[in-house]
């Protein structure tokens, strides 16, 4: 070999090396709850992925979506899949807390970062060795309780009763419940559980009325969230009724309908972000998101936004990880967690600054009281 060959070699090999770790494509892998009883959640969230770039960091980023069919086990079936067959270096879903739950071990085991969309604090427990490798964008469910029983106690409330999902949803808002219910002075004089596909509540509903609670709170998501509400109304309850954020979008409203007239609950700023002042911290973040989806996808949702904080997510982490590893191996999995675990982004709903005590991130300026009024979201000042 001539010495100006040898000379070109040396230099092609110093170039690669500074040049860092080699670009790939990106597999994100995405499952949702498109249909079943939690379709309302996973549809927006579907849609979302529409407005999605198809680059990040200057590669390629492919999104490739499974619906769950808001079961548990097909969720666990199609992350492992995104894992196993799609090589993902990443995992956004699922669109409920059960489903989540049942994926954490998943995702633990193959050492592949995930994002939850679903609401209990318990998917992202620093406790559990599991959730090292997952976050989540929805606020937690204390944040949210917490605001609930401030306004139950602010409305004259003294005694409380409580509607739920019979799964973890609605168990850890229960479990929430008696904490901020405790903490502000309440008494939970009754609580009742319905599965999310029942198609009458009329027992629970008597039982809870019977009681005389004060207000009431259905702990549950979605348009399931109407039934329980609707047989409230029908047998002449009087008292306040509260919602949980998981009620956040136009079908919850439709199902409904007037009988969901001076409802309170929490939500994030998204939803409400022309009614909030313009010192709000995600106000135009929420404007840019929404701006995008009403004009191509239809009214604006809760769950849609969890999918699009995901994305700002992994928009800030990814170039981060793609300076240590190359897409597609354990390496880029590890620094892309590494760069989850130390977020710090405006979302639509709030403000998330992740450490690895607290992997959701949210505080105060993730929520907001509003009513309905009129089959409207209208913020509470």
């Amino acid at each position: 070999m001539t010495l100006n060959r040898s000379l070109s070699v040396l230099s092609a090999a110093i170039a690669l090396v500074l040049a860092g770790p080699a670009i790939a494509d990106i597999n994100v892998g995405v499952t949702l709850s498109a249909t079943g009883p939690a379709a309302s959640l996973g549809i927006p969230q579907k849609n979302t992925i529409e407005l999605l770039p198809k680059t990040i960091g200057g590669e390629k980023v492919n999104w490739i979506v499974l619906d769950d069919a808001s079961d548990t086990t097909k969720a666990v079936t199609n992350a492992r899949k995104l894992i196993t067959e799609d090589k993902v270096d990443v995992i956004v879903g699922s669109s409920t807390t059960p489903n989540s739950l049942a994926m954490r071990e998943v995702a633990a085991d193959s050492g592949t970062p995930m994002i939850s969309m679903a609401a209990s604090a318990q998917i992202v427990n620093p406790a559990d060795p599991k959730t090292r490798w997952v976050f989540k964008t929805p606020q937690n469910d204390a944040l949210m309780a917490d605001a609930i029983a401030v306004s139950m106690k602010a409305n004259g409330a003294k005694t409380i009763g409580y509607i739920g999902f019979a799964d973890a949803y609605g168990e850890n808002w229960l479990n929430e419940l008696k904490r901020s219910a405790q903490t502000a002075g309440l008494k939970i004089v009754a609580d009742e559980k319905y599965n999310r596909n029942d198609p009458s509540v009329t027992g629970q509903v008597l039982k809870l009325i019977a009681a005389k609670p004060d207000a009431i709170l259905i702990g549950a998501s979605g348009t399931p969230g109407a039934t329980p509400q609707k047989e409230l109304v029908a047998r002449g309850y009087k008292g306040k009724i509260y919602q949980t954020h998981g009620v956040g979008n136009p079908d919850f409203l439709r199902v409904v309908g007037k009988d969901g007239n001076g409802t309170i609950l929490p939500v994030g700023p998204m939803l409400v972000y022309e009614q909030l002042p313009d010192s709000n911290a995600v106000k135009k973040t929420a404007a840019e998101y929404v701006t995008q989806y009403e004009k191509k996808l239809g009214t604006r949702t809760t769950f849609g936004g969890h999918l699009w904080d995901a994305y700002l997510l992994l928009a800030q982490a990814i170039p981060e990880a793609q300076k240590k590893a190359k897409a597609g191996t354990p390496q880029f999995r590890a620094a892309l967690r590494d760069a989850l675990e130390h977020s710090n982004v405006t979302g639509v709903h709030g403000v998330f600054v992740i450490t690895p005590a607290d992997h959701n991130g949210l505080d105060n300026r993730a929520r907001v009281m509003v009513t309905i009024d009129d089959g409207k979201w209208k913020l509470i000042k």
